[in-house]
């Protein structure tokens, strides 16, 4: 008899960035670790050493992309176009800081 075994390194909570899928016991989100090795070029031992994970919860978060692809593909698209619109409106209003100075000096 065959048993599937899994290894439980992703996680997802709603109360943590979101509900998004992350390294299990950090809020460090998959789309990260992918944004850091397909478009940052970072390997996954640098992506380990840089995040403070271990090179195992590295795999798994790129694994589990592969895996469900479309779905982080299509937050990734939704984050990078909110990204856009906050900075033009940003630009709109003339580059005013985005948080007011807590105190006056």
């Amino acid at each position: 008899m065959e048993t599937t075994l899994s290894i439980n390194l992703i996680s997802s909570n709603p109360k943590v960035r979101g509900g998004r899928p992350c390294i299990a016991g950090t809020g460090l989100r998959v789309s990260d670790v992918v944004l850091a090795h397909l478009y940052h070029e970072q390997t996954a031992d640098e992506i380990a050493a840089g995040y403070g994970v271990s090179l195992s919860a590295v795999y798994a978060a790129l694994s589990y992309y592969f895996e469900y692809k479309a779905e982080i593909d299509a937050d990734l698209r939704e984050q990078i176009q909110k990204a856009r619109r906050l900075k033009e409106d940003w630009i709109a209003n003339g580059g005013a800081p985005l948080l007011l100075p807590r105190y006056s000096v």
